[in-house]
């Protein structure tokens, strides 16, 4: 039957509906994410479906090197790899075959893809929590072939990683605010560390001081909830978590909090050690002859033979630890484990395998701080303290002086004992490890790696935008120029007073060669001298690329108020003042501080 004459609808061309509808959902596309942009509400719940996504996937990353770790050693389903009395011969081919995959594979991926993978603190500090899910994900596979195959190296990296990349991908789909974002992809990361170790506060701790870089009340709510969730979906799912009975003391006096000052000193100084000798050696293997995919499986064959003679180094150490808690443990055999762990650990990251030194960091802590209270005994000192206690405390500060957060640590000891004595010493030891390291060398492991590879970041705070604020962007192009051998008499004929405060002097070359004020250039008393003798500023200028830091050093030591940007070959581009740059920097700091407090 056909349309009535006159209806409109008979006009319409077969794609008008589609495109309707189209458009109908991009509206209530738009109004949803304006909805979720202006709720914290909405987006608390939002984040904790990211953590439940986050807490998913690190129990799925902890599976699959758990099933690779079975199928390679034989171990059972309910057995830790590091606890395992011996590597039997057979099975010593493994890590060098795991490390040549990874370096094949590591091989391939870079060649297509060349740049650096964006950690969660990189993402944060420098691209407003932008991640690929892409790259992540290739960091997860080669987390879990690195730890499967045996390698001495934790999976809290992936963990983060793919957290992070699961709350960046989704608030980018919901167009988040650059704060909100950057919140997301901390609750992310927390949530998947809440998920590892079934800690919850835990996690959320890990994201406000590690992943985001401040804790404020707007990044309370979806923190929490995504960390409770993320935690939540690890207990569910049957994963492993970390419980230790323990007790410090009946009454901690001032002696005590003095004992685990000291501690956190030593732990302070040997998280430095750790993350030196990594670099070193990284170095050292860089200047090997031979292909770059082959390292990683030359450093599974070191790994394998130390293995042999020290079982307890291989993975992460999560079974070592926890059969060390419950063992009596002499000083040579705490002492032997240290130094073969800290070697399994720089060996494995030096020559290419991938993953992190969270669970290393704790595990070499707890030997170190029940080393630390073992040798005072063995001194004939009677502190009063349990070993086991004094464990728990070098576990927390040994993490903080390599991966940082001395709230993490303090709530991780507390999560898996329960016990606020302990908590209240790990956070003593804690605070002074992270003062010194802070004072005496600036980095955490994530930052360290990327200061070596030419990033100036040590936090994850938001920095990001300070880089948009270079001489290039802000200058004023096409200053005025003229010749330094144009006659005083001549300029006053091109600049007369009101025209222009300043033109840029160039050389017959067209270089620079300084700034003259029309004001003083019809000051000066002779007429007929060339322009040039005019100028000041010869030996001060600016470039393009750099950033407000370097350009307000600039002024500061040229006192000038106003400098030239110069190409790469010395030729003004335009002029950028003081005064101007000082507002900009000021109207980013507002809208960066405004992020930060969550107002409008």
């Amino acid at each position: 039957m056909s349309a009535p004459a006159g209806d409109s609808r008979a006009a319409a061309p077969p794609w008008y509906a589609p495109v309707r509808m189209r458009r109908s959902w991009v509206r209530l596309l738009h109004l949803l994410r304006a909805t979720i942009r202006a709720s914290e509400l909405v987006l608390a719940i939002i984040a904790a479906g990211v953590g439940a996504a986050s807490g998913l996937a690190a129990v799925g990353v902890s599976s699959l090197a758990h099933v690779l770790q079975r199928l390679f050693y034989g171990i059972a389903a309910d057995e830790r790899l590091s606890t395992i009395p011996a590597i039997a011969p057979s099975a010593l081919p493994y890590l060098p075959l795991g490390g040549l995959v990874v370096g094949l594979i590591t091989w391939a991926w870079m060649r297509r893809y060349p740049q650096p993978v964006v950690d969660p603190v990189e993402a944060n500090a420098l691209r407003g929590g932008r991640m690929s899910i892409r790259d992540s994900l290739f960091v997860a596979v080669q987390s879990v072939i690195s730890n499967g195959s045996g390698a001495s190296v934790g999976l809290e990296a992936a963990y983060a990683q793919v957290g992070g990349a699961i709350a960046s991908l989704t608030g980018l789909a919901l167009k988040l605010r650059r704060s909100d974002l950057r919140t997301f992809v901390g609750a992310g990361a927390g949530a998947g560390i809440a998920a590892a170790f079934g800690a919850p506060l835990t996690g959320a701790f890990y994201a406000f001081e590690i992943i985001i870089g401040t804790y404020t009340t707007a990044n309370i709510a979806p923190v929490v909830a995504a960390a409770l969730a993320g935690a939540l979906v690890s207990r569910l799912l049957g994963n492993d978590t970390l419980i230790f009975h323990t007790q410090v003391a009946d009454i901690l006096s001032v002696s005590h909090y003095v004992m685990f000052a000291l501690m956190g000193l030593i732990c302070a100084f040997a998280g430095i050690g750790v993350m030196r000798l990594v670099a070193w050696v990284d170095f050292a293997v860089s200047r090997l002859p031979g292909p770059k995919w082959m390292r990683p499986g030359l450093g599974g064959v070191i790994l394998a033979t130390l293995a042999w003679y020290v079982p307890e180094t291989l993975s992460a150490g999560h079974g070592a630890m926890h059969f060390d808690f419950a063992a009596e443990l002499g000083m040579t055999t705490l002492l032997t484990l240290l130094l073969a762990k800290t070697a399994a650990s720089v060996i494995a990251l030096g020559f290419g395998f991938r993953g992190g030194l969270f669970f290393a960091s704790l595990y070499l802590g707890s030997l170190l701080g029940r080393l630390c209270v073992v040798a005072l005994y063995a001194g004939g000192v009677n502190v009063g303290i349990d070993p086991l206690a004094g464990a728990l405390v070098g576990m927390g500060a040994m993490a903080v002086a390599i991966i940082g957060g001395p709230f993490t640590m303090t709530f991780l000891v507390l999560e898996t004992t329960g016990d606020f004595g302990l908590s209240a010493a790990t956070l003593t030891a804690s605070i002074v490890a992270s003062l010194v390291v802070r004072e005496t060398f600036g980095y955490s492991f994530s930052t360290w790696r990327l200061h070596l590879r030419g990033e100036t970041i040590r936090s994850a705070h938001d920095v990001g935008w300070l880089r948009y604020l270079t001489a290039g962007r802000m200058m004023r192009a096409g200053a005025p120029a003229v010749a330094a051998a144009t006659p005083i008499k001549e300029f006053r004929e091109q600049f007369p007073l009101g025209s222009a405060r300043r033109a840029v002097v160039v050389d017959e070359d067209g270089r620079y060669a300084g700034i003259v004020g029309v004001s003083a250039a019809h000051a000066a008393a002779e007429e007929d001298g060339p322009v040039g003798g005019l100028a000041t500023l010869r030996h001060y200028s600016l470039t393009p690329e750099m950033a407000i830091k370097e350009i307000m050093g600039a002024f500061d030591a040229s006192a000038g108020d106003e400098l030239a940007v110069l190409d790469s070959e010395g030729r003004p581009l335009g002029v950028l003042t003081e005064a101007h740059a000082t507002r900009r920097y000021a109207e980013e700091l507002e809208m960066a501080r405004r992020d930060l407090t969550g107002g409008d």
